[in-house]
């Protein structure tokens, strides 16, 4: 076969820094825009933009040359830098990691759906309760001591580490 044909669908989860609910309902839907304009801007195909006060849900697509954690960190500082500039909130941040899960492209549709219903959603459960939902139907390993802390409140013995650009705890000594 001559040529290569991809289908990478990603779905995307992030909270803001320490999950504090800065992200206004009046100026969310331009958020939620920006992220789109971004990933179109990064080359990517933004499929759906969603969420809610404290965290974003992005479906996009990818190409088999984007690095998906360079993607990331690219949409994380120029949409905080955007609401610093455009919306005025000073105390903006991302948090410093996310989740990343595939999706055939079968499960587009109801990945889209499952994005536009967030504020639904969010009435009855939390981020928390949704994330930990998502490692566990991902099947990813995860370390629950480490999973919600800051670096200001990690566990004794423990150091805050970068394997790529998220952090892993690990003990000290």
């Amino acid at each position: 076969m001559p040529s290569t044909h991809l289908s990478l669908h990603y779905h995307l989860v992030f909270s803001t820094k320490n999950r504090a609910p800065l992200i206004a309902s009046a100026w969310r839907g331009r958020l939620h825009a920006f992220l789109g304009g971004t990933v179109n801007t990064l080359g990517g195909i933004p499929e759906a933009m969603g969420g809610v006060a404290d965290h974003v849900h992005l479906l996009i697509g990818l190409r088999a040359t984007h690095c998906l954690a360079d993607v990331l960190c690219e949409i994380k500082a120029v949409s905080s830098r955007w609401v610093h500039d455009e919306i005025g909130e000073r105390a903006f941040a991302w948090q410093e990691g996310y989740g990343g899960f595939t999706v055939g492209a079968p499960q587009c549709g109801a990945v889209r759906e499952y994005i536009a219903r967030q504020e639904e959603h969010h009435r009855t459960q939390t981020y928390q309760e949704e994330y930990l939902e998502f490692l566990r139907r991902g099947a990813v390993e995860y370390d629950d001591r480490y999973l919600w802390w800051r670096r200001s409140a990690a566990p004794a013995g423990a150091d805050v580490v970068f394997w790529g650009r998220n952090p892993v705890a690990r003990a000290i000594g």
